[in-house]
């Protein structure tokens, strides 16, 4: 199933999209925490302004480290262990959807973009084993993890707009082994195959679960192939996750 939250004049609404007749069924309530109840209302996906996915009532959740580095081959690298990788926070604030402007901030001299593919959690989960992770997953999207390149990985990482996701969830994705590439005004950037990754989603969201709580509407971002990241205000970027679709958004820059 493909989830999207639409712009209405009623304000932001869950919808299911019909891939069949190429249609949004606008959802009485969110369906991660109510029914799945249709209003009856119907959009024409080619007429829909999708917003962002999901809004962590709680956090954003980052791991770095889990794919290769530049010029090395998953079969040469040596595998991190779990505590090696690097695991941050970004707030709720940083997270803007498909077609919000990426805003460097002025202090910032250079900022990358970071395709990845993104798992949002659907039930609250403390020390899950990895057999059971599955069960807190509700699905995948595709996240831009933009990053200020600083020694402060708060600043780095937490500024507004520092997380575009979308452009749906898909919650009967598996994640084992999609593509994921990154464009920058069209040219490919970063491109790699999530069976590259370290660790099994199963296997990272474990292990996070056992650093902290993670609660419903929770995004964990699960690290970046190598590429070029480097992005500049008036370019236009693109994050895609094979089976989830494409998320686009402007840059721009602060006065």
């Amino acid at each position: 199933m493909k989830i999207a939250r639409l712009s209405l004049e009623q304000g932001p609404r869950y919808a299911v999209l019909d891939e069949e007749n190429a249609q949004y069924l606008v959802l009485a309530d969110d369906p991660m925490f109510g029914k799945f109840e249709p209003t009856g209302q119907r959009i024409a996906e080619q007429d829909a302004r999708l917003v962002a996915p999901m809004l962590p009532r709680s956090k954003v959740v980052g791991v770095a480290g889990t794919y290769p580095a530049p010029g090395m081959s998953v079969a040469d690298r040596d595998r991190p262990t779990l505590d090696d990788l690097l695991v941050f926070l970004k707030p709720n604030t940083a997270v803007i959807g498909p077609n919000d402007p990426i805003v460097l901030p002025s202090w910032a001299p250079q900022v990358d973009h970071e395709v990845e593919l993104a798992v949002v959690i659907g039930r609250v989960s403390k020390d899950v084993p990895v057999n059971r992770a599955a069960e807190a997953i509700f699905g995948y999207t595709v996240a831009n993890d933009v990053t200020a390149r600083l020694e402060s990985l708060t600043r780095a990482k937490t500024f507004d707009t520092a997380c575009p996701v979308g452009p749906i969830i898909d919650t009967s994705l598996d994640p084992s082994d999609v593509q994921l590439v990154s464009r920058v005004n069209g040219e490919q950037r970063r491109t790699g195959r999530t069976s590259e990754l370290a660790y099994s989603i199963p296997e990272l969201v474990s292990y996070l679960s056992t650093l902290f709580t993670l609660l419903p509407g929770d995004i964990i971002l699960t690290g970046t192939p190598a590429g070029d990241g480097q992005i500049e205000a008036g370019q236009s970027v693109e994050v895609e996750c094979e089976g989830i679709g494409i998320l686009r958004n402007p840059v721009v820059r602060q006065d």
